[in-house]
């Protein structure tokens, strides 16, 4: 299956968009709040937008070559700032990879292993639509966390992104 660079390119910027949303919304959480725990694998507001920033930069890491030795450094990560600072950046390696993908190797395997050493083979396109649907099953994690301490989280549906985008396009 061939999925075009415009559609990855899309949903990745979407991918930016709700991510950056959702730190927004965090930065006007009290401490308390940030790190309230849900009983969740990742706990706590925080830890599930680290955790996904961890993914997103994990898998960039896979498809560079290389494996971080874990997947997150708790005492570096662990900090709003992180998410603010480092995210963003890692969002345009992502956009500027994509970008550089012919239609081949958009399609073609790419060869990488996990933290335990496993080795796989993807399809570049299936990375790329993963860490995207990986982000939005936990940024729904986080808008039920917000909704649970009485906030109203940003609207983060792909449809919402597509419609601001067809605003400004218009604007």
């Amino acid at each position: 299956m061939l999925i075009s660079k415009d559609v990855l390119l899309t949903h990745i910027d979407y991918t930016r968009w709700a991510s950056g949303r959702l730190t927004e919304a965090a930065a006007k959480l009290s401490p308390e709040e940030l790190t309230r725990d849900f009983g969740t694998a990742d706990k706590h507001v925080l830890g599930t937008l680290v955790h996904v920033f961890a993914a997103d930069r994990i898998w960039m890491a896979r498809i560079a070559g290389s494996v971080p030795a874990r997947f997150i450094d708790l005492e570096r990560d662990m900090h709003l700032s992180v998410l603010q600072n480092d995210w963003p950046p890692l969002l345009d390696q992502w956009t500027a990879w994509i970008s550089g993908l012919s239609d081949a190797a958009i399609a073609a395997n790419i060869a990488y292993k996990d933290i335990k050493g496993n080795a796989y083979e993807t399809p570049a396109w299936q990375i790329i639509l993963h860490v995207v649907n990986h982000g939005t099953h936990h940024r729904g994690q986080v808008s039920g966390f917000l909704r649970a301490m009485g906030h109203v989280p940003p609207p983060l549906d792909l449809m919402a992104y597509y419609r601001e985008k067809a605003a400004a396009a218009r604007a």
